[in-house]
């Protein structure tokens, strides 16, 4: 008896040592998959992002609106936050990135099941790819706000902006980052000019002509009630876009810092061009407008970013200034669409543009990287900005049907008059006394 127990303690002592050592290997080698200086500009970027929206865009879209109408806006940017952040953790996160099928992935993390602390996505903590990306979903269908400020029901925005991140958004980004059928393909599109911008622009412009113009449209003037409140949250969305960009190559690395130099330069290109368009055509260079020429150089090189240099920045941030400066006033005035804030022009226009540029841009030629034949690429990406528009503009439609039965869409003429403000939330936004 006693030798069976020393046979067997000689036996089990190795077995479980090496048991302990191999566990030990595993969780060793499970640490060192991350990597701490790409976690830490992540987690830099992912805050950037979510600073776009609040208070960026908030207060950009804000101060052109008129007083009566700020506090609704403000509120319509942080509502969405709150309510996408909801619907990503519960199952938007799943359905873009699980493999799932080519259309859509599937719920095998539904309320992100089986995430941890100790999850991984590449060098980075899974958690800090789902609030990353989380920070997107916030900020596509906060874009779409500018299409329909001033006349829109609360209550019709809130079950608008669920239906299309399910229906639009989440399907599109499973398409383009998540593994989809147009990532297959080979489109570039490196942080959204497709998935974020194409999106949001044409639904906004769907949107606002199912809604209706705002009352004196065209011929009646809606001024910006704070041209300083534009600049403030332009500025805000200036500096967030890097970590937009940057953020995007998921990494600090050679990559991000190209990203984020060329994104800063189609910035102020951009910017400049709008602004001397605007001083030939009217006499005066004006405030709203280097800003908005601002967003729009931004806009349009978010999906060209991570292959064009410095030269292909500056091409489109001057494409960007001059193109979406005159779709500003197609759409209002050929169109006869009251796209409020420009939704369409500046983002659908410039991210589509911005798509479809660096198929030429992204070659050696250029200064660029990562395009070997301009005609393949250009057919790639003009095949997924069609499927993409083509997508959101019937899905939007029929979203708008929906709300259109279950909560209305407009809020009664008397609102429209008095303000969103007071009719729908009860406030006030200045007090003088």
């Amino acid at each position: 008896m006693q030798k069976t127990i020393q046979l067997l303690v000689l036996f089990l002592v190795p077995l479980l040592l090496g048991t302990t050592l191999m566990a030990e290997d595993a969780a060793d080698a499970a640490v060192s998959t991350l990597n701490s200086g790409d976690t830490a500009w992540m987690i830099t970027a992912t805050v950037l992002v979510l600073f776009m929206t609040l208070p960026g865009l908030a207060l950009f879209y804000g101060g052109l609106v008129r007083s009566q109408n700020v506090l609704s806006v403000l509120m319509h940017c942080f509502a969405i936050a709150c309510l996408a952040s909801i619907l990503w953790i519960g199952g938007l996160y799943s359905l873009a990135f699980t493999e799932g099928s080519a259309w859509l992935g599937d719920l095998s993390k539904l309320g992100l099941q089986g995430v941890d602390s100790s999850s991984m996505s590449g060098g980075i903590p899974e958690t800090v790819f789902i609030m990353f990306q989380l920070t997107f979903a916030i900020i596509t269908p906060a874009l779409i706000v500018g299409a329909f400020v001033e006349r829109m029901k609360f209550s019709a925005v809130l079950l608008f902006t669920a239906l299309w991140l399910i229906v639009v958004y989440a399907p599109v980004v499973h398409w383009v980052w998540g593994g989809g059928w147009l990532m297959e393909k080979g489109v570039f599109d490196l942080a959204g000019g497709i998935v974020v911008h194409a999106t949001a622009g044409v639904s906004a412009l769907v949107l606002a002509k199912c809604l209706g113009p705002r009352d004196g449209f065209p011929t009646k003037l809606h001024v910006p009630h704070n041209p300083g409140m534009v600049m403030i949250g332009a500025s805000m969305l200036w500096v967030g876009w890097f970590g937009f960009n940057a953020g995007s190559q998921l990494a600090a690395n050679e990559a991000a810092g190209m990203t984020m130099l060329v994104t800063h330069i189609s910035a102020a290109v951009a910017s400049l061009t709008w602004m001397t368009i605007e001083w030939l055509k009217t006499g005066k260079p004006g405030l709203v407008g280097i800003v908005t020429g601002m967003v729009a150089g931004l806009a349009s090189i978010t999906p060209a970013s991570g292959n064009v240099g410095p030269l292909g920045a500056c091409i489109i941030g001057f494409l960007a200034g001059f193109i979406c400066y005159f779709a500003c006033g197609f759409v209002k005035q050929g169109l006869k669409i009251d796209d409020s804030l420009d939704v369409f022009a500046v983002h659908g226009v410039g991210g589509i543009m911005g798509t479809l540029m660096v198929a030429v841009l992204g070659t050696a030629a250029f200064g660029g990287f990562g395009v070997e034949s301009v005609g393949a690429q250009l057919g790639t990406q003009a095949f997924a900005v069609l499927a993409v528009i083509l997508w959101s503009a019937v899905a939007s439609y029929l979203i708008i049907l929906v709300c259109r039965v279950v909560t209305g869409l407009r809020v009664s003429a008397e609102d429209e008059t008095t303000g969103l403000d007071q009719g729908e939330h009860g406030e006030t936004a200045y007090h003088f006394e």
